[in-house]
């Protein structure tokens, strides 16, 4: 079954059966291999001592407490910059993240992990157990190398990958398993980092002709560096952060690494490090869900929600707000801010997904009831097509445009042209409520241009679609439009670009469906 299709059954069955279970509640418990003994674990105290550290401390103390940054918006150059990274290390390599496959660039970097163990690097892995996927044993083996430890956060009971099962365990267990970890960080020697939306997997770097999630990450650099350890050792302490060696028996050795396929062979983090790639400079601030989320926003205990400083510099956004996010489903409280934003005459522009480039069907389906209050309050929205007309800004190669794969992944706000919010939180309830997220808010003018640029070149009408209500304040949402270019020309239909009329007719049907929370 062609990936994209098997995403969204699943991820439509666990919804149906999550939303007719939650009803009645599902047990709550700790996760499997709770009480398997485990180190504490901290991020290395003297980055200045390895070379990563030492080649930009004169520069951060010439900036006075600011942060270096640049943004990664090309898929292959995430993977090149990521695999470099982690050759690079002398003493620690810390990866956290939501989801990493073990297909051809997860299995080169799992590869690369492995030797930067054998020459003594201490490398701690925390992922999450939501999408492991037959295929991905290979990245098991790390829990095994005498310097790594593997933590999988709040995993599942059943190991296996007949996703019935999994689904089974998911609802009677929902209270427990539909909280996640979707955070993404590397961190090296903890002199450099790396953090945005992209997870690891093919899809994510864009070099699989059949799914290509654009995204974009920050490599930063200086006095942000130690701040996003220090979430990391929060995680790795987490009671939810469970010893692989507590729920798996050692893997078999995987085949030999494959070639990768892609756009580019560049090295960007040489391109940083001797300085031919500048650095931007700037204030940011680390924002980021404390690992017990649930709890805190709850008030059984005192911790961090990323919601809170994240909607806040949304407030304070006088002139334009700019959004790009991959699934939106503001929810009521969202919906209340943007109106306020409205009333204020503050522009707001969105992309986000169409539902012919969407590869979460049941997502898509849901914001489509929040387009018609949306375009009637004013906002600008936008939806990506999926064969872009200029791929320019896309962070995609021309020869990988062409397959027409294209779905938008990165999760990126721009307020006032004046700073930017990066990171692993998408403007919907999950992220909101249900997942843990960190990001951060970076105070440059020069990157919130960037952004912009890229934002206007992706929204243009080659590339997306522009929707506008063709009749007055009444609305329905069959008065939507969607107008773009074809052939060059401009071209205006009433019907919701889809790649198929099935996929539009479930769209319809599942939009009925009461499960924003779980979005």
């Amino acid at each position: 079954m062609h990936s994209r299709h098997f995403s969204d059954a699943r991820g439509i069955l666990r919804s149906l059966l999550a939303a007719s279970l939650l009803a009645i509640g599902g047990c709550s418990s700790l996760p499997p291999g709770s009480g398997f003994a485990r180190t504490p674990g901290a991020a290395l105290e003297h980055p200045e001592a390895t070379r990563l550290g030492g080649l930009f401390l004169d520069r951060v103390r010439a900036e006075g407490g600011k942060s270096g940054f640049r943004i990664i918006p090309a898929g292959s150059d995430g993977f090149h910059i990521r695999l470099q990274m982690i050759r690079a290390a002398e003493r620690t390599i810390d990866l956290q993240y939501f989801i990493f496959h073990g297909d051809d660039t997860g299995r080169q970097l799992t590869t690369a992990i492995l030797e930067a163990a054998d020459r003594g690097v201490r490398v701690r892995v925390l992922i999450d157990d939501a999408e492991t996927q037959e295929g991905d044993e290979p990245i098991a083996r790390l829990a095994f190398h005498p310097s790594i430890e593997l933590r999988v956060f709040n995993p599942l009971r059943y190991r296996g990958h007949w996703t019935f099962l999994r689904t089974v365990e998911f609802v009677l267990e929902a209270s427990r398993l539909d909280y996640r970890m979707h955070n993404k960080l590397l961190v090296v020697d903890n002199a450099v980092a790396l953090l945005g939306g992209r997870n690891i997997g093919d899809e994510y770097f864009q070099v699989n002709p059949e799914a290509q999630f654009a995204d974009d990450d920050v490599l930063a650099v200086g006095p942000v560096v130690p701040q996003l350890s220090a979430t990391f050792d929060e995680y790795w302490r987490s009671k939810l952060a469970i010893p692989a060696r507590a729920l798996a028996q050692e893997p078999s050795s995987p085949a030999g690494e494959p070639p990768l396929r892609g756009d580019s062979q560049a090295d960007p983090l040489a391109g940083i490090l001797s300085r031919r790639l500048p650095l931007f400079w700037a204030r940011a601030q680390v924002i980021c869900d404390s690992p017990e989320k649930r709890d805190t926003e709850e008030g059984r205990q005192v911790g961090r929600l990323m919601q809170r400083p994240l909607l806040a510099r949304m407030r304070a956004t006088r002139d334009e707000l700019i959004l790009v996010t991959p699934y939106l489903v503001p929810g009521a409280e969202g919906m209340e801010l943007l109106h306020e934003l409205r009333a204020q005459k503050v522009r707001l522009r969105i992309l986000t997904n169409s539902l012919e480039s969407s590869t979460e069907l049941l997502a898509q389906a849901v914001y489509s009831r929040y387009r018609v209050p949306l375009l009637l309050d004013g906002v600008e929205l936008s939806e990506i097509r999926s064969l872009l007309g200029n791929s320019r800004g896309s962070g995609q190669g021309a020869a990988m445009s062409r397959f027409g794969n294209y779905s938008l992944h990165a999760k990126m706000f721009v307020f006032d042209r004046e700073s930017i919010f990066l990171g692993s939180m998408n403007f919907d309830e999950r992220s909101l409520h249900l997942n843990t997220e960190v990001g951060l808010i970076i105070e440059s003018p020069e990157l919130a241009r960037q952004v912009a640029g890229r934002f206007e070149a992706m929204i243009q009408e080659e590339n997306a679609y522009t929707l506008r209500l063709r009749s007055g304040r009444t609305a329905g949402e069959s008065d939507l439009a969607w107008r773009t270019l074809e052939g060059g020309r401009p071209f205006e239909t009433g019907t919701e670009p889809a790649r198929s009329a099935w996929q539009r007719l479930l769209s319809r049907l599942l939009s009925i469906l009461p499960v924003d929370d779980e979005l």
